[in-house]
């Protein structure tokens, strides 16, 4: 099954795909709190047309005020991005059909030419969210040959339909965002290949032209990745892999709000385990926390803090990671230029230290990473733009300027002040 359906792909690819040539990206952001979690009415169902407006985007989470007058989007091409990797809540158009399914697409479609018009190529990410359980992962993750798969490929084929009416020197459509199939199906199931087959197959019905960025399952890593049989490639795809790791350092934090894990160094050498753990007893003092408090907390960390200095993971780490894909890539003759660095980031500390990063851990993590990708002409997207939770581009409080040593480390010069 999977040789069939990776031959069909590739006659359409050679039948439909003459003369196509991939959408030139190279350094991009996330964009999450604009056009995903679609608000809801009180009875739980998708608010009317959909997705949130531009003043509802920037209001979530601080005042309007804290923003400067003018167009947000010239601001961040003004930054140095290129293009934005928009993450767009499925969930409404899965949720319709027909006329209805098109006022969400009109919607969609209003919202894309605002932010091509200031000269930023988009991702489109079809980015699935839990609060309708219906419309979440949990549809794509169900299984190949589900109702739930053939809808989500029809509707992929109506939003690929908008897009092409954008320009497809302008967008590119990326059908899926971290799918799951843990442990990429090693356990004999071919379901993930089959899905992504099928639905590039879907996309190119639809447009020949139309530039995929197609995705593994493990969440979307390079695992999941290099799992990836490419037999339905076309010079007009990209693959893409999200560089979260070590885990440990870019997402440090506990489930508990009220406890703390923060302060890893980057590379693991610029630091000790003693050191970490001072800091972590210095924060919680201040906190007010007991000794039994801190010693739980402690013993809470202990285990993450030792695996990552005893792996030492540090800049040679990255580029064995990295590595992974690009190797990938020459054996099935993708240039590097088409892997696609989807998301990386890592947390700033808070200002209690119950989470994150050392800014300036943060920022050298962040620098190693995008100089790896760009040694082999990867482009990447930073997560993400705006939001106080500790992988932002624009500063999370007071007035909505951008981090300019993140902009720094991201090795962007920016048009701004």
């Amino acid at each position: 099954m999977k040789r069939a359906l990776g031959a069909l792909a590739m006659v359409l690819a050679l039948t439909h795909g003459a003369g196509a040539m991939v959408l030139e990206l190279r350094h991009g952001v996330g964009l999450h709190e604009w056009l995903n979690w679609a608000p809801l009415a009180q009875d739980g169902s998708y608010r009317w047309p959909p997705y949130h407006t531009e003043e509802e985007w920037l209001s979530g989470y601080r005042p309007l005020s804290d923003w400067p007058a003018g167009d947000e989007f010239k601001r961040i091409r003004a930054m140095g991005f290129d293009f934005i990797r928009l993450t767009v809540d499925p969930g409404p158009l899965l949720d319709s059909t027909g006329g209805r399914r098109q006022e969400a697409l009109d919607v969609l479609s209003k919202a894309l030419r605002r932010v091509t018009a200031a000269g930023l190529r988009v991702v489109f990410d079809l980015h699935g969210v839990t609060q309708v359980p219906a419309y979440s992962m949990d549809l794509v993750n169900g299984g190949a040959d589900s109702a739930g798969i053939r809808g989500y490929e029809r509707m992929v084929a109506d939003v690929a339909g908008m897009l092409v009416t954008i320009g497809t020197d302008k967008v590119a459509i990326e059908p899926y965002n971290e799918p799951a199939y843990y442990p990429c199906d090693a356990g004999g199931s071919d379901d993930w290949q089959r899905i992504m087959a099928t639905t590039v197959a879907a996309v190119r019905k639809v447009s020949a032209d139309l530039t995929i960025v197609a995705t593994g399952a493990c969440g979307g890593d390079v695992t999941g990745l290099v799992d990836i049989d490419p037999s339905f490639d076309d010079p007009n795809i990209y693959y893409s892999f999200h560089m979260y790791e070590p885990h440990s350092f870019t997402h440090q934090r506990l489930d508990d709000p009220k406890a703390f894990a923060s302060g890893l160094p980057w590379p693991a050498d610029k630091g000790s385990r003693e050191t970490v753990l001072d800091n972590l007893r210095g924060h919680m003092r201040a906190a007010g926390l007991t000794q039994a408090q801190q010693a739980a907390d402690i013993a809470a960390v202990s285990d993450a803090i030792d695996d990552y200095f005893g792996k030492g993971w540090g800049p040679a780490e990255v580029e064995r990671r990295l590595g992974e894909a690009v190797a990938w890539a020459q054996k099935h003759n993708i240039p590097s230029k088409r892997l696609f660095m989807g998301e990386f980031g890592a947390m700033l500390m808070s200002a209690d230290g119950r989470s994150g990063a050392f800014d300036a851990d943060r920022l050298r993590y962040l620098a190693a990473v995008r100089e790896e990708a760009e040694h082999y002409g990867i482009p990447w997207s930073i997560w993400e733009y705006s939001n106080p939770f500790g992988m932002s581009v624009i500063e999370p409080k007071g007035p909505a300027v951008p981090d300019m040593k993140l902009l720094e480390a991201l090795g962007l010069e920016p048009q701004v002040q």
